[in-house]
């Protein structure tokens, strides 16, 4: 799968492109490239479940200063994850799949802190915890563009060989950003309280995008990793977004839920 496959072949790889309510796409003109009016986000609107929340965050700003020093990344692309017992559907994808666990106690708190986790050892991954306080959500933030710090992101992320490659996958956007697990866990991003030497603050958009993006969440094991579960929201076409790929088993659990018990290659 790509982030910017077209309409057609994007649909053939489990790929959904959507307009919000609300928005009128029928004329073909070109948009007018016009900042986006934004604001801070609510803890109100932040007690949705994830999976309402996700796609709202796309164009959104999370701003993190450290020492007197900003960085800020525009959001082009998240993941929603549920817990146990959030929302309709158990998600087998989510950390909270087995309940409350001291790596996971942020997701069970207060909507609209940081769940800040490490990834491999290395590299320090954010979600913003969403759903109702003690029934455990978030939402990944997987890719972004650097609007603000641009300096600072470049020398937290020397590896990076472009700017567009600075926040692109979650683990690069956490870097970029100065984030840090366990320093960073629980830090609020509604009232912007000085947290482990970090103020963090998260604006969302006042008016949907035009067009979002979903399908299967990236590198995620088995069903969770499917389109059964297409929880992962994009920006259509922005070079930011991270590249898709199965994780362990996905693909499998994809096919076979493709073949109907009636098909003779089952």
């Amino acid at each position: 799968m790509n982030e910017q496959l077209p309409d057609s072949a994007a649909r053939r790889e489990g790929v959904t492109v959507s307009s919000p309510a609300g928005v009128d796409t029928s004329t073909g003109a070109a948009p007018v490239a016009l900042a986006p009016a934004l604001r801070p986000a609510t803890r109100e609107e932040l007690t949705a479940l994830p999976l309402e929340v996700a796609p709202r965050l796309l164009g959104g700003i999370l701003t993190v200063t450290i020492d007197g020093q900003r960085a800020a990344v525009r959001i082009t692309e998240v993941e929603a994850y549920h817990g146990k017992g959030t929302g309709p559907v158990p998600d087998p994808g989510s950390h909270a799949r087995m309940g409350y666990t001291k790596r996971n106690a942020t997701m069970w708190g207060e909507p609209g802190h940081l769940y800040v986790y490490l990834s491999h050892g290395i590299h320090s991954c954010a979600n913003v915890v969403c759903g109702p306080e003690g029934e455990a959500g978030g939402i990944l933030l997987r890719a972004g563009e650097v609007v603000e710090g641009l300096e600072l992101a470049r020398a937290r992320r020397p590896a990076a060989r472009t700017d567009r490659e600075l926040a692109r996958g979650p683990g690069r956007l956490g870097d970029a950003l100065g984030l840090r697990h366990a320093l960073h866990d629980g830090i609020d991003v509604v009232d912007s309280t000085p947290f482990g030497g970090a103020v963090v603050s998260l604006q969302m958009r006042d008016e949907p995008l035009a067009e979002v993006a979903s399908g299967p969440r990236v590198g995620i094991a088995g069903v969770a990793g499917t389109d059964a579960f297409p929880w992962r929201f994009w920006i259509p076409g922005d070079r930011t977004v991270s590249p898709f790929r199965w994780g362990r088993g996905a693909a499998e659990a994809a096919a076979s839920a493709r073949l109907s018990p009636g098909d003779p290659g089952r």
